[in-house]
């Protein structure tokens, strides 16, 4: 009796990794090695044989060191640079709870897969099927910016985002 129930279970969960490896297969362009995380929406990865940046395509995070976007947002929402850095520090900080070096990710593409600089921009899956541009949004750490011709999921991250501001997460948490 016990044995055919191990054999249920160990078929169900073999069915479940099946499942998700079927859907990150479909979604997914290409898989990449995390080498490190440079900040909220940033990631260094090995991809193609070769080390590349990827910004999180669809989201912002704050900048987690004083330059020259940093100084931009400071200016237009009057927070001074120290607030501004610190947020994207505590942003850094969430991302590598979820993403360690090593880490197998996968990766898709939007309408243009590199930015105006040749920077890769793309949805990063973690190897539990959850898109890691959507978990940082959801948990308040990245505001949704999501621009044509990239708005493959406009809405999910815009509705992320709302969820995140309104139960006061990451970023939107009261000081």
């Amino acid at each position: 009796m016990k044995r055919l129930f191990r054999t249920k279970v160990f078929l169900i969960v073999a069915l479940a990794l099946l499942c998700l490896l079927l859907i990150l297969t479909l979604y997914a362009d290409e898989t990449a090695t995390v080498i490190d995380v440079v900040d909220g929406d940033t990631l260094i990865i090995e991809y193609s044989n070769r080390k590349e940046s990827i910004n999180l395509v669809g989201i912002d995070a704050p900048e987690s060191v004083m330059n020259r976007k940093a100084e931009i947002d400071s200016r237009s929402t009057g927070e001074s640079l120290l607030t501004i850095t610190s947020k994207g520090i505590d942003a850094k900080r969430f991302v590598e709870k979820i993403v360690n070096k090593g880490d197998t990710v996968f990766i898709s593409f939007d309408v243009q897969a590199k930015d105006q600089e040749g920077k890769l921009q793309g949805y990063v899956y973690l190897s539990d099927g959850r898109l890691l541009n959507e978990e940082i949004v959801r948990a308040g750490y990245a505001k949704a910016m999501v621009f044509p011709p990239n708005v493959k999921f406009r809405e999910r991250f815009i509705d992320a985002h709302k969820e995140a501001r309104t139960y006061r997460r990451g970023l939107w948490r009261s000081p």
